[in-house]
């Protein structure tokens, strides 16, 4: 900055500025044009050298700080004062007015400056709008979901977390005496209390294991051999030993306060229904896409021999060893049903734990949740869990493979998948079923054979070591131990029954069974009681673990302790047992899909690939599509098939119960009394029941016949036994309607009671008919006769065929009986005593011995051919008696009440034949359709119907290689998200 007055050493700089400012001003040099900056310093350096520069005399103030007034110029004579002094206040208000337009232009001007910096700086910054998907929702929502001053002024201060440290240099010295004692020799006392693990022991990992505790001072070791002189051995160890204790109990306090206020804080943050958060999309959880992965595979069974290798824990111990009760403790709720010494656990219950806002749970196949809170809804659900049990236990069987998958989430539960498998068995008991041991034991093989399984064995501390069972087992599957974790249950019994508490340090330092694992742990599940709610089996086990001298005398280490540092061990070990083996199980279902695929393309390449339900559902539309042509059927076609129906089911009865009794008699008169009484007693009891039979069967043979029609060139054959299935579950719960029987019965019967034919071609229709059923049936009975007879002689003779002894009998009594017809035109139907005696001895003349029973058989039968040639003949002479029939045949010689009687069969067979068809097409065909809807939703629910009438390889291929794609897809976003979580 440059100053300027009344005398400017430097020209240029002078010029810069007007002479006559009132003021001292000053200009930056940085802001001056590079040439005028040339010569200001050219001209201030050569004029005056022995002056110091403007810039380092001149005085820095803003354009905000007070401005000096310039002092007035003195002038001679008395004419330039008095004009000064009269113009001084003009002068003046020049001044301030100069002034402040400099303040205001400098105001804008800097102004402008900054806002135009501000604007470039602004530019120069990323655009970080397109980042904001990287931080989670509810990161932005903390604020409106979370009081932060609160949650500061929760926090703990300084001098309290001073507080709750240990003293550095006690413990320095502890150590340091420790050490000198390990020196000389007493290491061997003080051995499992000088490390302080709060996580399971891994080989390998560095980071979960203890903090080196640092070398002390000399001085220090100086005063702790001091102190150690005036006390003894003894003393020092259980100073030490308490002095850990007291250190770790501080430590696990303070962890599970910040754990208390962590889940506070989860359950918070997960609650975001109440917020109305729920309308955004709620992305799966990590281990929920990995349950599902597992109930998937449940059901696969393939024939690529791609095994399940995916990694679950699958907890395994001797019956009533606290298996139940480890479990619960870990899900934090008592869920599974109890039992005092017998078998609860009847089939395996794969638990999927999780974390979420409230403490619920859920089967697989069931929208209910379980509130874990309630007890009501607690022991609902354990009432549940064991109707299931019994339900997928076959009868006969007393254990069921057949799994039962549960969820369980709650604020604070640890992340794994847990199988619970029944309780190995020494003995089978009354009850149960022979083969219930093996089936555990194979069972329970099946499970710890996968290489990635964890297996946590379950064994109770309170019997003797030499009765487990379920070690051995263990032993076999996992000989090195390199994915089993030994759980040791009821130690509060076992250190109260145990006379040498040595037994289980020996036990959990795996020294006592045959069985190595990857870590041993002390629980206390409770005192027994069933009713003790799970904060309370905590509070007891802590107490237990601190005041249990196994933990003061090290016979057990802390991190060996209560469920807490179980749950945390197993989910450690459980999620890195996943990132290991889960891309190499994707790796083998993908090559298995190759297989599948290929398989496919080389065997079905034009048909797609439908799997077992969509196979059903096709099926189904066009069962249902064949249902409905049934209302196509015309009322013509549907009358046609049951009058011919009805009269082949009941023409056998009016010929040889009605006509032909009704035909044997003398007069007109008799012969309509006869017909009328039993066309009565027809219609009273049989006749209706014949009819709905026919209509029925008529319903069923269209329902087959449209379903055997809609087969083309698309019809698959593999619906034949399902569609056969549905026909016949249809038809057999189909029931018609009995109140049709009491209205057909009425109908029929006023049928019959008419015998007015009004018109010729109603009586040339009555002639017909009779006509035609008198022919099909003297067409039966020749046949019969010929049958009776054995071959006549042109058949004997062109065809190289012989009669039996018996036919040859027959044909003699035939011949016999002729001669007596021809004699006897007008004969009966029946042949009496003397006349079958004559008979008899007329063929024993010839040397025939016959039967008086077969005598009257064949003349039943010659007789009959006998009355229907000449009722035939009768019919042709009543084509032209309908006049008489209409003068009621007075002054004629021709009768043909037959033809009347022929005539009311008829009408009653159209009568009839139209009342069924209106209930079939108005009613039930509805109830038909209906019917099979419900026989196709039941077959559709049940799984093993569908897999017994859709069959193949063609069916099984496509199930298979949609099952491959589905677990393959799970598996890749599964571990995408895996990824994501690391």
């Amino acid at each position: 900055m440059l100053r300027a007055g009344s005398v400017v050493t430097c020209i240029a700089c002078k010029n810069l500025l007007p002479s006559r400012m009132g003021v001292k001003f000053r200009v930056p040099l940085q802001k001056l044009h590079p040439f005028s900056r040339a010569i200001h310093h050219r001209f201030s350096a050569n004029n005056n050298p022995q002056r110091p520069p403007h810039c380092s005399a001149a005085r820095h103030y803003t354009s905000l700080s007070r401005l000096p007034m310039r002092p007035p110029k003195s002038r001679s004579g008395g004419h330039g004062y008095q004009q000064h002094r009269t113009f001084w206040v003009a002068r003046l208000a020049a001044r301030l007015l100069k002034l402040r337009y400099i303040v205001l232009g400098s105001a804008v001007g800097g102004g402008y400056t900054a806002k135009k910096t501000y604007d470039e700086w602004k530019e120069m910054l990323p655009d970080m709008s397109q980042y904001t998907w990287v931080v989670p929702d509810f990161i932005w929502e903390l604020s409106e979901n979370i009081d932060l001053d609160k949650l500061a002024k929760a926090l703990p201060e300084l001098e309290e977390i001073a507080k709750l440290l240990p003293d550095m240099e006690k413990i320095g010295e502890n150590f340091t005496f420790l050490k000198s004692l390990l020196s000389s020799g007493l290491g061997s006392e003080v051995n499992g209390a000088s490390g302080l693990r709060l996580l399971l022991e891994t080989t390998g990992d560095s980071s979960l294991r203890a903090p080196d505790i640092p070398p002390t001072s000399a001085s220090m070791s100086d005063s702790s051999d001091k102190q150690f002189k005036k006390s003894s051995d003894k003393e020092r160890i259980d100073q030490l030993q308490e002095e850990l204790l007291r250190t770790q109990m501080k430590y696990q306090r303070m962890l599970e306060r910040l754990e208390k206020e962590n889940k506070e804080l989860r359950k918070v943050v997960l609650q975001k229904d109440d917020k109305g958060i729920h309308q955004r999309k709620v992305k799966k959880s990590l281990i929920d896409m990995y349950s599902e992965v597992l109930d998937i595979l449940s059901d696969y069974d393939s024939n690529y021999n791609t095994q399940d290798h995916l990694p679950r824990v699958v907890v395994v111990g001797d019956q009533s060893s606290g298996k139940t009760s480890v479990l619960e403790m870990i899900a934090q709720a008592r869920i599974f049903p109890r039992g005092s010494g017998e078998m609860m656990t009847r089939s395996p219950v794969k638990v999927t734990l999780s974390e979420g806002p409230h403490h619920v749970a859920m089967f697989k196949d069931s929208t209910r949740e379980f509130d874990l809170g309630k007890e009501e809804d607690l022991a609902a659900l354990r009432h549940e869990i064991e109707l299931r049990m019994r339900k997928s236990v076959k009868e006969g069987q007393t254990v069921s493979p057949e799994t039962i998958s549960l969820s369980v989430k709650g604020p604070g539960i640890q992340r794994m998948v847990l199988v619970d498998l029944p309780g190995v068995i020494s003995t089978v008991t009354t009850g149960m079923a022979a083969d219930t041991k093996e089936t555990i034991f194979s069972m329970s093989k099946a499970y710890m054979q996968n290489p990635n399984a964890i297996i946590l064995c379950i064994q109770d501390g309170s019997v003797d070591a030499e009765r487990s069972i379920v070690t051995d087992l263990v032993s076999q599957m996992d000989p090195q131990g390199k994915r089993t974790i030994f759980v040791l249950t009821k130690v509060d019994l076992a250190e109260k029954n145990l006379a040498s508490p040595n037994r289980i340090q020996q036990i959990v330092e795996g020294k006592l069974f045959p069985m190595k694992a990857l870590g041993y742990f002390a629980v206390v599940t409770g005192k027994g009681s069933t009713n003790e709610s799970i904060d309370s089996i905590k509070d007891y086990e802590e107490d237990f673990f601190q005041n249990s001298r196994l933990l003061r005398d090290g016979m057990l280490k802390a991190h060996q302790v209560t469920t807490k540092n179980l749950s945390l061990a197993v989910s450690d070990c459980f999620w890195k047992m996943v990132r290991e083996s889960v891309e190499q199980q994707a790796d083998a279902f993908k090559a298995s899909r190759f297989n599948l695929e290929t398989e496919w393309k080389n065997n079905y390449p034009r048909l797609r690939e439908l799997d077992r339900n969509e196979l059903y559902e096709k099926a189904k539309n066009e069962i249902l599509d064949e249902v409905i042509s049934l209302s196509q059927v015309t009322p013509k076609h549907w009358e046609s098939i049951l009058q011919k129906k009805l009269w082949e089911r009941v023409s056998t009865h009016v010929i040889e119960n009605i006509y032909l009794p009704a035909a044997q008699t003398m007069n007109s008169g008799t012969f309509n009394t006869t017909v009328d009484i039993k066309l009565k007693q027809w219609t009273d009891k049989q006749l209706p029941h014949k009819a709905l039979e026919v209509a029925w069967e008529t319903l069923q043979e269209e329902f087959a016949r449209f379903m055997a029609e809609y087969k083309g060139k698309d019809q698959d054959d593999i619906f034949d036994k399902l569609k056969e299935a549905v026909k016949d579950e249809s038809i057999k719960r189909h029931k018609w309607n009995e109140r049709a029987m009491d209205s057909l019965r009425v109908i029929q019967h006023n049928a019959l009671e008419d015998r007015s034919i009004t018109d010729k071609p109603q009586w040339d229709a009555a002639i017909q008919f009779m006509e035609e059923t008198l022919q099909s049936r003297l067409k039966d009975t020749e046949s019969v006769i010929a049958d009776m007879v054995g071959p006549d002689w042109k058949q004997r003779w062109l065809s190289w065929k012989n009669r039996s002894p018996e036919q040859h009998i027959r044909n003699e009594t035939k011949n016999e009986l002729e001669r007596l017809l021809k004699l006897h035109e007008d004969h009966t139907a029946y042949l009496a005593n003397d006349e079958v005696t004559t008979v008899r001895k007329n063929l024993e003349g010839r040397g025939v011995e016959v039967d008086p029973v077969l005598i009257k058989d064949t003349w039943h039968q010659l007789y009959r051919r006998h009355f229907l040639q000449k009722a035939l003949s009768h019919c042709n002479l009543c084509r032209r008696g309908f006049y008489y029939y209409q003068r009621h045949f007075v002054d004629s010689e021709l009768e043909c009440n037959d033809v009347v009687l022929f005539w009311r069969i008829q009408r009653m067979l159209v009568i009839t034949g139209n009342t069924l068809r209106q209930q079939l097409t108005n009613t039930e065909v509805r109830r038909l359709e209906k019917n099979v809807k419900e026989v196709l939703e039941d077959f559709g629910e049940d799984n093993e119907k569908k897999v017994q009438l859709i069959t193949g390889r063609r069916v099984q291929l496509a199930e298979d290689l949609k099952k491959v794609r589905e677990i393959q897809e799970k598996l890749e976003a599964f571990i995408e998200a895996l990824h994501k979580e690391k």
